[in-house]
């Protein structure tokens, strides 16, 4: 006889949970944008101090080089052995640079760059802004009338926001290199047949896409990452949390943005070439 109710309570509180969980969501998400209105109001009222800005660019960019510059360079080696495999019995192998160039430019060169500096940059700073945070740096901050938004995450954006397109560009470079090298002294490919396809079929667009895709992802990077540091709570197992909560968050973001992005573009690219021809 008391088999029903029990049911009704666990499916009630099954539907409040879910309510719950959609309604912290929605919350998260306004605080989120809010705290990015707020950063851009301090920035445009008063700069961060140039050093705090030189800081963040050695470490987001500079020390990031090596991480960026092994990523593009294996990538470039996959792309061009598979490409070639691929295409060899079909006798276009002539292609092969094209193919490199072009995914290393639109796709995998501003994608991967973005998980290399979010596992990289963006872990560390989450973890480091939510110490601040839980031992109650931050509030130490306000009571000396220091703003943090201006003095923790200003610095980390406009750093992150600029960074970004040019680590991108160095991964499409060394993408390219890594190509070149495996297919000209691994596959005896001629070095004219891997460069020459690439003035006639690659565009100042393709460029232009892994750049804009590069500065959006760089912005999601370090807003994402701070939001999550400056909202975490419960001590060093909250700072834990919020740090893999960031990571896998601005993953998702990421993929998510590119697909977007992607149409987006190319429809714009489309829309513009038959209006002006």
């Amino acid at each position: 006889m008391s088999v029903q109710p029990q049911t009704n309570n666990n499916n009630n509180n099954h539907l409040i949970q879910r309510i719950a969980k959609a309604l912290r969501f929605f919350v998260a998400t306004g605080e989120y944008g809010s705290l990015i209105v707020s950063v851009i109001v301090a920035t445009i009222k008063r700069p961060p101090a140039p050093g705090l800005i030189l800081k963040q660019l050695y470490d987001i960019g500079v020390a990031s080089l090596p991480v960026v510059a092994i990523t593009g360079f294996s990538t470039g080696l996959v792309l061009a052995a598979q490409s070639f495999y691929q295409l060899a019995d079909k006798g276009l192998t002539s292609v092969t640079g094209l193919m490199v160039a072009k995914a290393m430019m639109t796709e995998l060169g501003p994608v991967l760059t973005a998980f290399m500096v979010t596992g990289r940059v963006g872990a560390a700073m989450c973890a480091e802004l939510g110490t601040m945070r839980v031992t109650e740096q931050i509030d130490a901050l306000q009571t000396m009338a220091v703003n943090p938004n201006r003095y923790l995450i200003a610095p980390r954006l406009i750093a992150g926001t600029f960074m970004m397109p040019l680590l991108t560009i160095f991964s499409i470079g060394m993408g390219v290199w890594g190509g070149y090298l495996i297919s000209v002294y691994f596959f005896k490919m001629a070095p004219v047949s891997y460069f020459d396809p690439m003035p006639i079929h690659i565009t100042i667009f393709d460029l232009t896409t892994g750049i804009v895709k590069s500065f959006v992802f760089g912005v999601l990077i370090m807003t994402i990452s701070c939001y999550k540091g400056m909202t975490t709570t419960g001590g060093a197992e909250g700072v834990g949390k919020s740090t893999t909560n960031s990571v896998v968050i601005a993953y998702c973001c990421i993929l998510l943005t590119n697909f977007f992005l992607t149409v987006a573009l190319n429809v714009f690219h489309d829309t513009i070439t038959r209006i002006f021809g």
